[in-house]
């Protein structure tokens, strides 16, 4: 298979385009460095340093022919898009309809699309399921959303299939520590460089924390099925954002002492998801337990945090 990942030097991206390399297939990354790191790139994928909203887009596409396009590129924070609304919608939004008018001209058969359980917003059951309604409480939340319709349009109206994937909390190496999303990568990078955490709200919300190499598998399981479907990915189990720290302490034999601050915009009280139509269609289902997930997660932070300048870098 021919592939191409925006946001491939990202970090959910980067793991898609590694399981894409490992398994054979032809691989090209778009992404415009500025959420990514050109070292995330696996060295076996030819790479290009373009915005998925630039007319630029579409002549790296015509060049690369891809079958498939794997759509990762994204603004991902939900407070950032309740900061910045505008911002969001464009990179969201007018980036999305960009990189379908581009996947249309360039004769591609299928996008697999990120999208996310903030689409649901605050639910009125648990585990959320993918016919729960979907009433987003961020703007970040409305423009997934919006993806989804869009990929649901240019299905019915240019050919273009699709398959979406409401991704719960993903975590894992290469997250980000810096900025407002990711709680693990966040919290890892305050205890291994002596700061004290900061939990937002009362620690207590709850959330579905599903491993990266997880989320790559679900993305190339759904290259060839799923079309026309949409998927909840996560693990049917809630954890409280104090559980994450307080597993993080015993990983770093630690004792954790956090700061509190206020509820952010857009903070949800609970999620977690019902991932079985994903296991019956796509085979798919959750294999890295949280305490191992969040073990090579500290494992490969604590590499990163070694490889910094001695001074303290702020979280």
């Amino acid at each position: 298979m021919k592939a191409l990942v925006t946001g491939g030097a990202g970090f959910i991206g980067s793991h898609i385009v590694d399981l894409l390399v490992f398994e054979g297939h032809d691989v090209a990354v778009v992404d415009n460095l500025v959420g990514g790191a050109r070292s995330n790139v696996n060295p076996n994928a030819r790479f290009h340093q373009v915005d998925v909203g630039s007319v630029s887009f579409e002549r790296v596409l015509r060049f690369e022919r891809p079958e498939v396009v794997f759509h990762q590129a994204a603004q991902m924070s939900v407070k950032a898009s309740t900061d910045d609304p505008l911002y969001d919608a464009q990179v969201n939004v007018l980036g999305m309809v960009n990189v379908l008018e581009a996947c249309v001209a360039a004769g591609v058969r299928k996008v697999v699309y990120a999208s996310s359980g903030a689409t649901y917003g605050n639910p009125i059951y648990l585990p959320i399921d993918e016919n729960h309604p979907q009433r987003p409480a961020s703007p970040y939340g409305i423009t997934k959303l919006a993806g989804e319709q869009y990929l649901a349009y240019y299905a019915l109206a240019r050919g273009l299939q699709y398959t979406a994937l409401r991704y719960g909390n993903v975590y894992g190496p290469r997250q980000s520590p810096h900025g407002e999303a990711g709680v693990v990568a966040i919290f890892a990078h305050q205890l291994l460089s002596g700061e004290t955490p900061v939990v937002h709200w009362d620690g207590e919300q709850v959330r579905d924390y599903v491993y990266v190499a997880d989320v790559a598998l679900a993305n190339l399981l759904a290259a060839n099925q799923g079309d026309g479907r949409v998927y909840c990915i996560g693990t049917g189990v809630g954890t409280t954002v104090n559980h994450i720290l307080s597993l993080l302490g015993d990983i770093l034999d630690m004792h954790v002492t956090a700061c509190q601050a206020p509820q952010r915009a857009g903070d949800l009280r609970a999620a977690y998801f019902d991932a079985t139509r994903a296991q019956t269609e796509l085979g798919w289902r959750p294999t890295v337990a949280l305490p191992t997930g969040l073990q090579k997660t500290v494992e490969s932070m604590r590499r990163r945090v070694l490889s910094m300048p001695s001074r303290a870098v702020s979280a």
